[in-house]
This record gives structure tokens, sequence and C-alpha cells, in this order.
């Protein structure tokens, strides 16, 4: 069955035009994430991910490290933008996220990464880290429709994002792709700096799950639409773990895609809190695989 990305239609109703002017009213000031740090980021004013208005990239292309249903033969066409509205203290992408290493790509050039990345035979195009740049992310989208882009979107992000911007996005993307981090707020705090997240998060990917349902992967392997939800299994920290597992069980769907990523290691600050300054044992690994098998979520794994 041949699948059309859902942004094709948005775009060919006249939709997509005013999601973008409605995005883009939320820069000034800005409110694109739970921090609504209240910038105005179009004057050059820069809030808690210190993203400035105009794009930043770090690097764009076919990206073979991502999950299987992503990668395929020919890669995830991935575009790693700067900045972050989390900063993680763990980060291990720290010079992009919190540093912001990377070169200003206009609308037309980022439209043209789009479309020169399908005619790579990429699989989709997999925005990282696109909550701040969400408006922009979009005016180029509608450059690249109009260049022949047609395949599945993907929104690679770190939980924290504000629902009503989520929403918005309804009729967009095709593909979450969303981190689980922290069910403990107290957790949240200590390493996000975001005491809120666990209750954002929650929202935020039971509204994924409504827009898009599980994850759909085609008779080739292809992941073509749904939610595909990533966790991190964390040093000293099973039982947040487990509360995770349950909640995505209970509350998101049985049939979830969930990643259970083993590949923690200390970066950026983590060796300056004792109990993530290490890295995790196969032990807290298999555990946490073993448990989500043993609470009914089948499609859970270390993919």
């Amino acid at each position: 069955m041949e699948y059309f990305p859902v942004y094709l239609k948005t775009h060919s109703e006249g939709i997509l035009t005013e999601k973008i002017e409605e995005l883009e009213s939320r820069l000034n000031p800005c409110v694109l994430c739970p921090r609504t740090c209240r910038t105005n980021r179009m004057a050059d004013e820069l809030g808690y991910c210190r993203a400035p208005y105009e794009i930043y990239i770090s690097s764009a292309f076919p990206h073979f490290g991502e999950e299987a249903s992503l990668v395929g033969i020919n890669g995830s066409g991935t575009i790693f933008l700067t900045h972050c509205n989390l900063k993680c203290i763990f980060c291990q992408n720290y010079e992009i996220s919190i540093y912001g290493e990377g070169t200003p790509c206009s609308y037309e050039k980022l439209a043209t990464l789009m479309v020169e990345l399908q005619k790579r035979g990429c699989h989709n195009i997999n925005f990282v880290t696109p909550t701040h740049y969400v408006p922009q992310i979009l005016k180029a989208l509608s450059i690249a429709i109009d260049n022949g882009l047609s395949i599945p979107l993907v929104y690679n992000c770190g939980g924290y994002e504000s629902i009503e911007v989520i929403k918005l996005l309804d009729g967009i993307i095709d593909i979450y792709m969303p981190d689980i981090k922290f069910l403990s707020g107290e957790l949240s705090q200590r390493f996000c700096k975001a005491q809120d997240y666990p209750q954002v998060v929650r929202d935020v990917i039971k509204e994924m799950q409504r827009q898009v349902s599980d994850l759909y992967i085609d008779e080739n392997g292809i992941a073509k639409r749904g939610l595909l939800i990533r966790h991190l299994v964390m040093p000293s920290f099973g039982e947040d773990t487990k509360k995770i597992l349950r909640f995505v069980r209970d509350e998101v769907s049985k049939n979830a895609f969930v990643n259970i990523m083993a590949q923690y290691h200390p970066c950026h600050k983590a060796g300056e809190y004792p109990e993530i300054s290490r890295r995790i044992t196969n032990k807290e690994c298999f555990e946490a695989i073993d448990y989500a098998r043993t609470i009914g979520l089948i499609r859970a794994s270390n993919h």
C-alpha cells in the first residue's frame, strides 16, 4: 500500500499556511515550549534555550544509527538542529544542544537539504531537537513540498513540549519520536531544571498518540506513521524506569513501540553527580527490558 505523508494534504488545503502564522505568533514573545521565556527572538533576544530566530543546524546526513524501521536501507535523513530547551546535565550532544555549535540555515537552504536527502533515498526527514524552531521548520517545509518532498517527517524531541504547539502539528508530523526521560519531578529538576517535566511529557505523549496512533511499519520494515517512544536507562533510577513503562502501558498503548536504550555514559557535567557518574550495567538494562515484557509491552525492547 502506498503511503502519502499527512502534510501533503494539509498543504494542498491551505491549512499549513494558517498553522505557520499561528506558530510564528508564538515567537514574539516566545512561548514555543513550557518554559515560556517570553523573549522576542525576532528582535535578537535569547531565552533559556539560547536559540536565535534564525535556524542554526549542526549537520544533515543519512543516519544509520537510528531505529531499524527509520533507517531501512538508505538511512534516516537526519537534520541536527542547534540548542535545546532542556539542557540535560548528562547530554551526549552537548556541543550542539547546549553550546550551539552549528551554522545558520535559510528556509530555502533547509528545504533544499530536505529534498536532497529524499533524492539520496532516505526514508524520512528526521528533525532532532526541533522544539524551538517549529515555525521556521514549517516555512522551509512549505518550500520543500513545492519542490517535491514526499517522505514522512519525524519529530525527534526530548518530550518537553508545549501541548498547544503539538496540537498545531496535527496533520503535519507523521512520526513522533519523543524521549521520556523521567517521571520523577525531583529527578527532572535536578538534571534538567524542569520540575514540571513529568506532567508535561505525560500530556504531550498522549496527544501525540491521539494524532498518529501506534507505530505503523510497512511490509518492507519501514516506519510510515505513528508514535515511537525512547527511554534512556539511567544508572540508579530503575524504579523511575518502571514507572515510565507502566505509564506507557496504562495511559498510552499496550502496543506502543518503546526503544529501551542502553547507551548511557557520563557526558557533559554528569561526572559531578555521583548517582549518574557511571555507565549502566547489563543487569540494569536487562531488568528494564524484562519488566516491560512482564507488564505486557510487547513492542518494547532494545531496538
